[in-house]
């Protein structure tokens, strides 16, 4: 064999192809970009194999590499299938060390940056961490039905929601593994519901009647604000603003001042802490009000309703403690947007989107979502205001209104 090539002549080759000999040569793309090829005739076709780039892989190594290959070829063994080969036992000895645990934390990695809300990574990682407990140290490749069974079947007719969102995840992970080439693609996933694990789990919607969060009936919502507003603390502040703004209790204690205008009247909700994007809240006088009361206390944190550790938000056991300390530990902070969604169904002539875009639903069907696209703002000002007008009502003065009055002032807003 005539090698062509020296040291200094890769170094300095111009961009195009410079063989070595024998099948070797040098792809020069530019001076930053040079790589090694090594052509060859299997079957009466041309093939071509990388050897790596330059000056990582040196001109002897290239040529090790090459007469490598050729005594492959001269004992009748294709180096590219054999490189092949290879890679697949790489990847199969892999999948045989790869565990549920770590493909667990490689499914999190890899899709976290898609999860706005901060609580999410927790959430999936706190339910996964019931898996590994019996799964965590199995090998993803060999996990089956059975193994999955172990989880899932203790906790179905218990806890059947959260069963059912731990067997999504794990299906979830057991899909990303297979993708990622730990698990055999031709086997099918174990954690799969539909034709598969329906089979031997009863529905989720049959074990038993899901419990709903604990509403007040909304002919008692003015007897309670009035029994509330007789108390004070950050904690009773904080109840009554989740109340008047019918907004969640996570977003409530973690409403920051940048994200009030107190002149406009309206606090906009981040898409970074809401499940559907960014979300306007109408702000009604008594909202304000208790906004005002709470900025004397304003700190460094941002923080409008402040928690026992600074700069830390408010624990949500807060709103319970003010409910437990009124003798009503039957309700939820959340519930009272049910007491909200009665109010209106009950006693206004709002549309239900109207209502539904005030508590921050996400709309259900995908086509009314394309053609929709404004956010009802006024709309649900108008609301916002009468359900505050409403709770501060005197208890005798509680009484269905007429509809068709309040249909006149809707459509005047409209």
């Amino acid at each position: 064999m005539k090698e062509k090539l020296t040291a200094k002549a890769v170094e300095r080759a111009k961009p195009g192809l410079h063989g070595d000999g024998d099948g070797l040569w040098l792809r020069v793309a530019s001076a930053e970009r040079r790589s090694w090829l090594f052509r060859y005739q299997r079957g009466g076709k041309v093939r071509e194999m990388g050897f790596g780039s330059f000056p990582t892989v040196s001109l002897a190594d290239a040529r090790n590499k090459a007469d490598a290959a050729r005594r492959l070829i001269a004992n009748g063994i294709d180096p590219l299938e054999q490189k092949r080969e290879e890679k697949a036992a790489r990847e199969s000895a892999k999948a045989r060390t790869t565990t549920f645990a770590a493909a667990c934390d490689a499914y999190i990695t890899s899709n976290e940056a898609a999860w706005r809300n901060p609580k999410h990574r927790y959430q999936w990682r706190q339910t996964l961490d019931h898996a590994c407990e019996t799964l965590g140290s199995m090998e993803v490749g060999a996990i089956e039905t059975s193994h999955v069974l172990s989880v899932l079947a203790p906790i179905w007719t218990e806890k059947p929601e959260t069963a059912s969102r731990l067997r999504g995840r794990i299906e979830r992970v057991l899909s990303y593994a297979t993708v990622q080439g730990w698990r055999d693609h031709n086997t099918m996933n174990p954690a799969l519901w539909r034709g598969h694990l329906q089979l031997v789990l009863p529905s989720k919607h049959k074990v038993r009647v899901v419990a709903h969060h604990a509403a007040l009936p909304w002919q008692e919502a003015p007897s309670f604000m009035l029994d509330l507003q007789q108390r004070e603390g950050c904690g009773v502040n904080a109840l009554m603003f989740a109340i008047l703004t019918v907004t969640r209790s996570g977003e409530v204690r973690r409403v920051r001042w940048d994200e009030i205008d107190l002149d406009g009247a309206v606090w906009t909700i981040p898409a970074g802490r809401m499940k559907g994007g960014q979300h306007r809240v109408p702000l009604s006088t008594p909202a304000l009000a208790i906004l005002k009361e709470m900025a004397p206390l304003r700190d460094s944190s941002g923080l409008v309703f402040l928690g026992l550790k600074p700069g830390v938000p408010m624990s949500d056991m807060t709103l319970t403690a003010v409910l437990r300390r009124m003798g009503r530990g039957d309700l939820t902070a959340h519930g009272f947007r049910s007491t909200f969604r009665d109010w209106a169904a009950e006693t206004t002539a709002y549309p239900n989107h109207v209502v539904e875009q005030a508590l921050a639903h996400a709309i259900p069907s995908a086509v009314e979502a394309a053609y929709r696209h404004g956010d009802l703002y006024e709309k649900r000002k108008a609301l916002m205001n009468d359900w505050a007008d409403y709770l501060a009502k005197p208890a005798a003065q509680v009484v269905r209104p007429d509809f068709a009055e309040q249909q006149d002032a809707h459509e005047a807003v409209a």
